[in-house]
């Protein structure tokens, strides 16, 4: 069974960033945490980091057995990361019927990985923050280490 790395979790939470307040996210989602969108996060909410962990590990592990169970084939640690990374910010249902999984099990890793920088939009629109998270993704799923540049560029 696949797990997710600490640098898989390094790319998320580069992204996610830790919020103690509760915010509605690019797609007005209520979120909190490092992108929690549990009951927990609704307008005024608060948390502690040691929560925002705890829900992180358990968001995690939810990503990581979808990933892990919509593989028909084995995957480097990277892609792996890659993967969750890009499931736990689309979440699992678009992850487990999107072009980029079925490319990925039919091992057409180039096809694959362009699949990533599809999913740069917000509302229609390219969102900056997105289309960075996605360049990370498909970088550390070619197992580029230029992922971590570009996690770090400012949007």
């Amino acid at each position: 069974m696949n797990t997710l790395s600490s640098t898989g979790e390094a790319l998320i939470k580069s992204f996610e960033k830790l919020a103690l307040a509760a915010y509605r996210d690019s797609g007005g989602l209520w979120t909190i945490g490092w992108g929690h969108r549990g009951p927990e996060a609704f307008e005024g909410a608060t948390c502690t980091p040691a929560e925002a962990e705890t829900w992180f590990q358990a968001d995690a592990f939810v990503v990581e057995r979808a990933v892990d169970s919509a593989l028909k084939m084995h995957c480097t640690q990277p892609q792996f990361d890659a993967l969750c990374s890009f499931a736990y910010n689309v979440g699992v249902g678009n992850f487990e019927h999107s072009t980029l999984l079925a490319l990925v099990n039919e091992r057409k890793w180039p096809l694959a990985a362009d699949q990533f920088i599809r999913w740069d939009h917000v509302d229609g629109e390219v969102s900056a923050g997105l289309k960075r998270r996605r360049l990370a993704e498909r970088a550390m799923f070619l197992g580029s280490p230029e992922w971590k540049q570009i996690s770090e560029l400012i949007a």
